[in-house]
C-alpha cells in the first residue's frame, strides 16, 4: 500500500494559483506518480531489519556525502559550573581538515551512568550562533536575546534537559557558530557589508546573519557541485556528535536521545531515523510530506533540507520511522506558515500507520499547538517529558 501523496489521504491535490506558475502541474504531477518504494507501507517486507537496512542504504547513497573516519581528538576548551550542572565548551574532529565546538551539559552528583541527549539547534535565519541558541550563555548579545524569547518562549532547553538529569551535547551544526563561514575568506564582494564592524557586537550579529543568509545559496551551489548534499554535511556531523556522546563515561550508550526545533527537528527525524543508537526522539515544528510544499510552500525554506532523487523512495516521514518502533514524538505548530496543515496531517497519518505496523502505536505521538511556528515552554515541556518516559529506567513504559 502506497501513502506517498496527497490523493492517498483522500486529498485532491492542491488548485490554484503557484509559486512556479504554469510549472506546477507537471511537477507536482511528477511528485504524485512515486510511490516511496521503500516505505514500510508499500509492501509486505520480508523483515524490518531489511526494509531498515535498505531505507538506510538508499538514504546514505542519496545523502553522498560519507568521508573517511578520523580520530575526534576531543579537547575541553572550557567549564563554567551553573546551577545543578556544569557546563563545557568542548572541541572535536569531524573530519581530517573539520572540527566543530559544542557545549556538553552534565548534571552534577550523577549517580552511575546517566541518559543523554543531542539538543538540535535551529535555522532561523540566524547562522551566527548555533549552541548559543537553544544552551544559556552570560552577555548574549540583545539579538540573541530577543530570537530565545521568539523561538523558544524565553527558554532554552538544552539548560532544562540537564536540570532534569540528562547529560546534554549541543553541537554546532554545518555553517553555524563555530562553523560558520568566515568572511574573511570569502571574495570581498560578498562580504564588504561587514566592513567598519566590530565583530562580536550586536551590530555585527545582525549583518552576519545577513550576509550568511545571502550567500546561502551560493554554497549550496558549490556543495552540488562538487557531488555532495547540505543535508549529508548535516547528518554527517550529527552522527559524529553520538560518536562524542559515546565516548563520555558519563552517558549511557543505551539511553540517547534526540530534540530539536526547525531544522533542529529536520536533524532530529533524520538522526533518529538514520543511527540505531538513537532510542527515543522529539522533533519539533518540521515534519510534513514534501509534495504538500511544492505548489507554494517552498519559497521559505532554506537549502539545507534539499536531497536529490529522495522522494521516489522516501519521503519525510518514511526517513522519520526508519528506527521504528522506537519511540518518536512530533510536536507540530498549528500557525506554522512553513507547512500546510493538511502536509503535516499526512504525515501523521503515514507514522501512525507505520507503528501500527509494526505493531507499536503507542510509541508514536504527533501533538499539535496553536502557535506560529516555534518551540514554546509548554511544547519543551511535552518533548522532555517524552524523552524522560523512555530513556529514564523509573519511568513507567507501555
Amino acid at each position: 500500500m502506497a501513502l506517498a501523496s496527497a490523493a492517498a489521504f483522500g486529498k485532491e491535490p492542491p488548485s490554484g494559483p503557484a509559486d512556479v506558475g504554469q510549472y506546477y502541474p507537471f511537477l507536482q504531477k511528477q511528485a504524485a506518480q512515486h510511490s516511496g518504494s521503500l516505505s514500510y507501507l508499500a509492501k509486505d517486507w520480508k523483515s524490518a531489519g531489511d526494509w531498515r537496512r535498505q531505507g538506510r542504504e538508499k538514504m546514505r547513497a542519496l545523502l553522498a556525502y560519507d568521508p573517511p573516519a578520523c580520530p575526534l581528538n576531543p579537547e575541553v576548551v572550557e567549564t563554567v559550573q551553573k546551577e545543578g550542572y556544569r557546563r563545557l565548551l568542548v572541541r572535536f574532529a569531524i573530519t581530517e581538515d573539520r572540527k566543530a565546538e559544542a557545549f556538553l551539559l552534565i548534571p552534577d552528583n550523577l549517580k552511575g551512568k546517566a541518559p543523554a541527549v543531542l539538543a538540535l539547534h535551529d535555522h532561523g535565519g540566524f547562522y551566527y550562533f548555533g549552541k548559543e541558541k537553544v544552551t544559556a550563555t552570560e552577555n548574549p548579545p540583545e539579538a540573541l536575546k530577543q530570537f530565545i524569547q521568539k523561538a523558544y518562549g524565553g527558554r532554552t532547553f538544552a539548560d532544562e534537559l540537564a536540570r532534569r538529569g540528562f547529560v546534554v551535547l549541543v553541537p554546532d551544526a554545518f555553517y553555524f557558530g563555530s562553523q560558520r563561514i568566515d568572511p574573511a575568506q570569502v571574495s570581498k564582494h560578498y562580504s564588504s557589508v561587514l566592513d567598519g564592524l566590530t565583530p562580536g557586537t550586536n551590530e555585527f550579529v545582525l549583518a552576519f546573519n545577513k550576509f550568511a543568509n545571502t550567500h546561502e545559496t551560493l554554497t549550496a551551489k558549490t556543495i552540488f557541485t562538487a557531488g555532495t548534499t547540505w543535508p549529508g554535511i548535516l547528518f554527517h556531523g550529527d552522527r559524529i556528535a553520538v560518536d562524542y556522546l559515546l565516548s563520555r563515561p558519563e552517558v549511557d550508550p543505551e539511553r540517547i536521545g534526540c530534540m530539536g526545533l526547525s531544522i533542529g527537528g529536520f536533524r532530529s527525524a533524520h538522526l533518529a531515523g538514520l543511527d540505531s543508537r538513537i532510542k527515543a526522539a522529539a522533533v519539533a515544528g518540521w515534519m510534513t510530506t514534501y509534495e504538500s510544499l511544492l505548489q507554494d510552500h517552498l519559497r521559505s525554506h532554506t537549502w539545507m533540507i534539499y536531497v536529490p532523487g529522495q522522494l521516489p523512495f522516501l519521503d519525510l516521514p518514511d526517513v522519520a520511522s526508519l528506527n521504528s518502533p522506537n519511540p518518536l514524538l512530533i510536536v507540530n505548530c498549528s500557525q506554522d506558515v512553513l507547512f500546510p496543515l493538511a502536509g503535516m496531517r499526512s504525515a501523521e497519518t503515514k507514522l501512525q500507520a507505520i507503528y501500527k505496523k509494526l505493531g507499536h502505536p503507542y510509541r508514536f505521538d504527533c501533538r499539535y499547538y496553536d502557535v506560529p511556528h516555534s518551540l514554546t515552554i509548554p511544547m519543551q515541556n511535552e518533548a522532555i517529558a517524552w524523552l524522560e518516559q523512555w530513556l529514564k529506567p523509573e519511568a513507567k513504559r507501555p
